[in-house]
């Protein structure tokens, strides 16, 4: 694992640099999990394990230090990833982000058109309100969820028998964990979607097939936009079924060349 210094908040962006050829794969996590944790049964499926592929972990969650004065919104995040790619002198990326980490990836390829030459979103937010998660957290004040909710989410989603994002949710910072929801669900203009909708680069938006029906697989392909649907797996998809998650990804880079 690899540590980007970030002066200004005296602390580390960790990830993974699997070597391999370009173009390169970046790869973000949703909230409360880490790409150390989602992606490596991913990148290793035979379709992909020949690309160079990062996979990090935001700041506030996974490996990555929880910096007190840092924001934790989206567009921060995304920044950040910016700066990595650009240290690493990366350019023309694959930028693969989950849920929390497709609204993160749609921000960083409306803002630095140079560092990304495909954009992936697997279910990530298109629209402001609410989320299944972020609505959980925001349900409570900050120092409510600071003070026990926090705890009692893990607990929770260990109950549910994700044991899995049950360790990242419980490796997050609670502060950065609740101030991402809050960014992540908040309105903003132009809108993730709309954001989407204008890039002029390939686009992809990946459902788990489990969480259709979804107006959204028409309304999207009516953009342009090349819609995938990973079999076997709800939201998760990428723990669900790693290699349907691994085809759609592969399928859609070969769908542009």
């Amino acid at each position: 694992m690899h540590g980007y210094r970030i002066d200004e908040h005296d602390a580390y962006l960790r990830y993974h640099d699997l070597p391999g050829r370009e173009p390169v794969l970046v790869f973000l996590h949703g909230l409360g999990a880490a790409s150390s944790s989602d992606f490596p049964e991913t990148v290793r499926h035979p379709r992909l394990r020949d690309q160079r592929a990062l996979l990090i972990d935001l700041l506030g969650y996974g490996y990555s230090d929880a910096p007190l004065s840092f924001d934790y919104t989206m567009e921060s995040q995304a920044g950040l990833v910016a700066r990595l790619l650009r240290t690493l002198s990366i350019r023309n990326a694959v930028v693969v982000g989950h849920s929390m980490g497709g609204s993160v990836a749609i921000l960083l390829a409306g803002t630095e058109a140079q560092l990304v030459a495909h954009v992936m979103s697997a279910e990530g937010n298109l629209d402001s309100g609410p989320g299944f998660v972020s609505g959980r957290i925001t349900a409570m004040s900050l120092e409510e969820f600071s003070e026990g909710g926090h705890a009692e989410f893990v607990r929770q989603v260990l109950r549910a028998g994700f044991a899995d994002y049950a360790g990242t949710v419980h490796a997050a910072d609670p502060v950065g964990l609740y101030q991402s929801a809050a960014s992540l669900i908040a309105e903003r203009s132009p809108s993730y979607r709309e954001i989407f909708y204008g890039l002029s680069i390939p686009r992809t938006y990946i459902f788990g097939g489990q969480t259709l029906p979804d107006p959204d697989v028409e309304e999207l392909a009516g953009q342009g936009v090349d819609v995938r649907i990973v079999p076997d797996a709800g939201h998760a998809m990428m723990v669900d079924n790693p290699k349907g998650f691994a085809d759609a990804i592969a399928d859609a880079i070969a769908h542009t060349n």
